[in-house]
């Protein structure tokens, strides 16, 4: 019994710093540190024998230095067989409560960035994930190079599960992501939604560079970035079972309903874009622009996603949307949470027809 509690006691560690996503591709060295000291503190608190494992983790990145890139891996399925262990094996609770809250059941999981969850009536002994992944190189500090974007917020985390909750909404179609910023919904959505034909677009020339990377690191192909309507990726049938994906350089203050027109999107997203009135009133011109350019197809549906800061700024938005022409409605909140943000977070997606 005490080599089978040991074996448990490591699942955590190889299921989170130790899963050979995060070996590959090593998350915030902040992360790792703090990660680590929880579970041994949790590991010592119920008086189990030491693991060489634990401590030689934890050495591992104590004297590192923390570069300015990291990395999050999300596995976007992940299937646990459950077992009565306690049962089976007779252990008190309290010897392995810690290995309940380490670990954690939902699908999916962020393998870089897994916090301590409740405690599970019986214990994921065998915890194998399946599906796809999604990993991003994003900077460590909020703030770089003069723009956020280079980090992934909460409201594109929502909207991510939003889509992977209702993939038809993307099945087969073209998306427009305004703002993709470090990738993450857009990613998500072209492997699990099935899109025919997706565009990521940004303006700032360092996350240009870094969603990319993080496209390309996603085993996804780049299409040539180009808003020539003969060009451009939605133009031509696609024969492969993955979306045709570009990239495109897209200010919202100055691109041209031509180049907008070019993309012929029937669904359009954002995430994490209402941030202040002056990114709003951009914001509302160019789905006002995408609106007037696209009469002559099916009206696009449009998604925003956000976080609610500032109910000055969301009242902003709506009235001008309302001013605009453009009809809104709140969608309802979707069943399961499943990846980590701050739950006391009030987040929420207004569906709109261009």
């Amino acid at each position: 019994m005490a080599g089978s509690l040991q074996q448990l006691t490591l699942r955590p560690l190889s299921q989170t710093v130790k899963h050979p996503l995060c070996v590959k591709h090593p998350p915030s060295v902040k992360y790792v540190r703090c990660f680590l000291s929880e579970l041994i503190r949790k590991h010592e608190a119920v008086h189990m024998e030491p693991l060489d494992e634990l401590y030689e983790a934890l050495a591992e990145v104590l004297m590192a230095e923390e570069p300015t890139q990291c990395h999050r891996s999300y596995l976007l399925s992940c299937h646990f067989e459950k077992v009565r262990w306690m049962e089976s094996h007779n252990v008190c609770p309290s010897e392995i409560g810690f290995l309940c809250a380490a670990l954690t059941p939902s699908r999916p999981i962020q393998i870089s960035s897994l916090s301590p969850g409740s405690r599970i009536n019986s214990l994921p002994v065998s915890a194998q994930p399946s599906g796809d992944s999604v990993t991003l190189s994003e900077s460590t500090a909020i703030v770089s190079h003069g723009t956020t974007g280079l980090v992934t917020w909460d409201a594109a985390l929502y909207l991510a599960e939003w889509a992977i909750e209702n993939p038809a909404a993307f099945a087969h179609r073209t998306v427009l992501e305004l703002g993709s910023g470090a990738g993450l919904t857009g990613l998500a959505i072209c492997k699990t939604c099935c899109p025919s034909t997706y565009v990521f677009s940004d303006c700032h020339s360092c996350v240009l560079e870094q969603l990319r990377g993080n496209i390309l690191l996603n085993g996804l192909s780049l299409e040539p970035d180009t808003t020539d309507p003969e060009r451009h990726p939605g133009h031509n049938a696609h024969d492969t079972e993955s979306p045709r994906v570009t990239v495109a350089q897209l200010d919202w203050d100055v691109v041209t309903a031509p180049e907008l027109a070019a993309f012929r999107p029937d669904v359009i997203i954002a995430a994490d874009v209402l941030y202040c009135p002056e990114t709003v009133m951009s914001l509302v011109r160019v789905l006002q622009r995408l609106s007037a350019c696209l009469k002559d197809q099916q009206a696009p549906e449009a998604y925003i996603a956000f976080t609610v800061r500032s109910p000055e700024t969301c009242w902003l938005f709506t009235n001008e949307l309302g001013q605009t022409g453009i009809p809104w409605e709140a969608v309802p909140h979707h069943n399961q949470k499943l990846f980590p943000y701050e739950e006391h977070l009030d987040m929420a997606i207004l569906k709109l027809i261009l």
